[in-house]
């Protein structure tokens, strides 16, 4: 009774809020509240396997699924809460968002064999810079509720790139293409890995760190992102 008492004190002077509408939370919602849990628009791409970001990497990579769990439009609620993920600090978002879509990927025969997830990694500069690795925590929350390994030491970025933002898809796989290394081939040989990021909109920086996945001998490789910018 006084912990609540004191949670709701709390929350009349620093009151919790939607990280996508801006409204207030009730007591029992969290990160966001029960109307944008339920109305954010879901792709259920993973149900489908010629679907539009499988489409992205066809004739470019060998991706065995590919998958997003929202459209992100301009103007959207999708594209605050990731602006309040990477920009505004709340990493709990993604963890959040991994914890409700893992479920959701391991109803699919596309992603029920997954036995690690790889999150794109930051350059160490960058990471110390925001604090944080935004995709890193989409992993661990997908990691957590699929009950699979997250794997950060595999796949690394070697080398800082310019921001993707208004780059062409050319020049965007010219920013990135050789920004990333593998170490431990063994590690990941022979298994089904899922490779996530925060948003996909082009594809090329999984692209990229597809490709030097594919170093490792007998690796499988699906993809997986909080939203798309595609349709």
């Amino acid at each position: 009774m006084f912990k609540q008492l004191t949670g709701d004190i709390i929350s009349l002077f620093y009151p919790r809020v939607c990280l996508a509408c801006g409204n207030t939370l009730f007591r029992n919602e969290e990160i966001l509240c029960f109307s944008c849990l339920y109305h954010l628009p879901k792709t259920n791409f993973h149900f489908e396997e010629d679907n539009p970001v499988a489409r992205q990497f066809w004739g470019k990579i060998n991706f065995a699924s590919a998958a997003s769990c929202y459209y992100f439009t301009k103007g959207s609620k999708v594209q605050h809460l990731i602006h309040q993920l990477k920009y505004k600090g709340y990493k709990e978002i993604g963890a959040y968002i991994g914890k409700l879509y893992g479920p959701e990927l391991m109803k699919s025969p596309g992603f029920n064999s997954v036995t690690s997830v790889i999150p794109v990694p930051l350059h160490p500069r960058k990471e110390t810079k925001r604090g944080f690795n935004q995709a890193e925590w989409f992993a661990k929350g997908l990691a957590a509720s699929m009950k699979i390994e997250l794997d950060r030491t595999t796949l690394i970025r070697a080398t800082s790139s310019e921001t993707q933002t208004r780059k062409s898809r050319f020049n965007r796989w010219e920013n990135v293409k050789e920004i990333f290394r593998v170490e431990d081939i063994g590690r990941q040989a022979g298994k089904h890995v899922l490779l996530v990021d925060d948003v996909i909109t082009t594809g090329s920086t999984l692209e990229a760190a597809g490709h030097s996945l594919l170093q490792i001998p007998g690796i499988k490789i699906s993809v997986a992102s909080i939203a798309c910018a595609v349709r």
